[in-house]
């Protein structure tokens, strides 16, 4: 690679870790930028998800006085993603890369859909159980499947998985959007982590490439976790639509 290219890297990988801690979706400017360079998409797609597991850590990391009290939940729904980044993972191993063209865009669509009408229908679902005596730490039943299947998709593409997560904790578990924030990004990079296993063990990696991304996405990760824990929740909610919305536009397109 050319400094120019090297920069572009090391840049994209900071902008990813950034915006991965803040709400997720920086697949969105590695990715591309990887095409860009001429690296062939699965090749790119593996190499990004290796390089961006330090920067999970990092934001993972930077939002730990927002995990306080949350061990059980965390342990609970921690099985739901690693085993769905392990089949996602696989599934961008054995299925064709058209395979999930048609279902993406419906999932990036239905969670910035749900982060909308999050705080309503969270207000609806916690009113119903507290009849039954009120949502369970970890969340509602449907919680821990949905879970899983965000996990299946983070470890098939990742983009928007951060989407997606924050609409199911937004809406399923009872806490402020802030902590819901710390429990994404540890969810986040349990897929990544467990999805690079597999690759790593199976597939070819551009180390130069994901060793640049990876240092990116450390400092980015530190920078998301600054900027998120400062925002409002109406703002931060703001920025999780308006990230949803770009990255279904770039799916829509491609």
């Amino acid at each position: 690679m050319t400094g120019l290219e090297i920069a572009a890297v090391l840049l994209a990988g900071v902008a990813a870790g950034t915006i991965n801690t803040v709400v997720g979706s920086g697949t969105l400017i590695t990715f591309p930028t990887l095409l860009a360079l001429g690296v062939p998409p699965v090749t790119a797609n593996v190499s990004n998800t290796v390089g961006l597991v330090p920067g999970s850590l990092s934001g993972a990391v930077g939002y730990r006085r927002e995990l306080s009290g949350q061990r059980s939940r965390l342990l609970r729904l921690a099985s739901a993603s690693v085993l769905g980044g392990i089949a996602g993972a696989v599934l961008l191993l054995v299925l064709p890369p058209s395979a999930f063209d048609a279902i993406v865009p419906v999932l990036i669509g239905i969670g910035v859909l749900l982060v909308i009408l999050g705080p309503a229908i969270q207000r609806k679902v916690a009113a119903r159980h507290a009849a039954r005596g009120g949502i369970p730490d970890h969340g509602a039943g449907w919680v821990w499947p949905a879970v899983a299947g965000a996990g299946v998709y983070g470890g098939y593409f990742g983009a928007a998985q951060g989407v997606l997560l924050m609409a199911i904790l937004g809406i399923g578990v009872d806490d402020d959007l802030q902590r819901h924030n710390a429990t994404k990004n540890v969810l986040a990079l349990l897929v990544n982590a467990v999805a690079a296993v597999v690759f790593i063990a199976v597939a070819d990696v551009d180390w130069p490439i994901a060793g640049l991304i990876a240092i990116g996405s450390v400092v980015g990760g530190q920078i998301g976790a600054g900027v998120g824990r400062r925002l409002p929740p109406v703002l931060l909610r703001a920025v999780i639509v308006v990230v949803g919305v770009a990255a279904l536009v770039v799916f829509l397109r491609g």
